[in-house]
């Protein structure tokens, strides 16, 4: 069956009546913009290939919009919404709007960003429309959390969203793209318009798809690969030997633990790879261990 036979979805007059009962008026500081399109939810529904067997981890469900397809396309979705009030009512609508899924969803307090726990069988995909005020640490700390999350679509600040997908040596590659790098393959699944949110945004959205790769076989871990991009965009547009002196204690050592790498001092860290950044990490460590810089 397709999704309209099994829910009823949300559009904008039923959005706007939700939120005129509960007295909700959406926040910047939440990230609150909710779509209300048919075409759109469905979309993403597609685009993000759901099996009958899959665990969605939605962040942001605020009155449901996507948690209904959703629900009608996956095995079981479990919603993180920070809003107390939205994390309250969504089961009422699901029972409401999909009473042969409602014993399918799963809703959680929490911030997303933070939370460490979710309840029943492991995510297998993520989708979800992510809070534009946090959608990296969101993303970084889920994937982190559940290695069991193979994949996800998710809609994102469109100018967030290009340096989430960025490569080394475009000019918006930063800390965001070699940290998500560690855990996944990102790339953009297409535009969304303005027009589809309640309120209407000022930034321009995209979907961004991810499938989730193997780290890098060394021998040291995420958080010292991560401290090195850390130091490497400290100080953007610097060198290697300049960017990392702090994190290697001065200039000199930075060079040697760069050439043992097998890098250039000269490089910048907008150049580099994920893969370098650890092959960095690892001749730090290195080099402790035989009592170098």
């Amino acid at each position: 069956m397709t999704a309209p036979e099994q829910v009823r979805l949300l559009g904008p007059a039923e959005i706007r009546q939700l939120a005129d009962r509960l007295e909700l008026r959406p926040t910047k500081k939440l990230g609150q913009n909710f779509v209300h399109d048919h075409g759109t939810v469905r979309r993403i529904t597609a685009l993000a290939g759901l099996r009958p067997d899959d665990v969605v981890l939605e962040v942001g469900p605020g009155f449901g919009s996507l948690t209904l397809p959703l629900l009608a396309a996956a095995g079981r979705v479990v919603a993180v919404e920070m809003d107390p009030v939205l994390a309250a009512e969504l089961p009422v609508t699901v029972a409401a709007r999909a009473p042969g899924r409602a014993d399918r969803l799963e809703v959680v307090t929490a911030d997303a960003a933070q939370v460490g726990e979710l309840p029943g069988p492991p995510p297998t995909v993520m989708v979800a429309n992510l809070p534009y005020n946090a959608t990296v640490p969101v993303l970084l700390n889920i994937l982190a959390r559940w290695p069991s999350l193979q994949r996800g679509l998710v809609m994102v600040q469109a100018e967030v969203g290009e340096r989430m997908c960025a490569g080394p040596g475009s000019r918006v590659y930063g800390v965001s793209s070699a940290k998500l790098a560690w855990f996944a393959r990102l790339k953009l699944a297409g535009p969304v318009p303005r027009s589809v949110f309640w309120p209407v945004p000022g930034v321009d959205s995209v979907l961004v798809a991810f499938t989730r790769v193997d780290p890098p076989a060394i021998q040291v871990s995420r958080e010292e690969v991560f401290a090195v991009i850390d130091a490497a965009f400290g100080q953007r547009r610097k060198t290697l030997r300049a960017a990392l002196a702090g994190w290697a204690g001065s200039a000199a050592a930075a060079e040697q633990v760069i050439r043992r790498a097998g890098l250039d001092p000269g490089a910048r860290g907008e150049q580099l790879s994920v893969a370098e950044f650890a092959r960095l990490a690892e001749a730090r460590g290195n080099s402790r261990t035989i009592g170098e810089p």
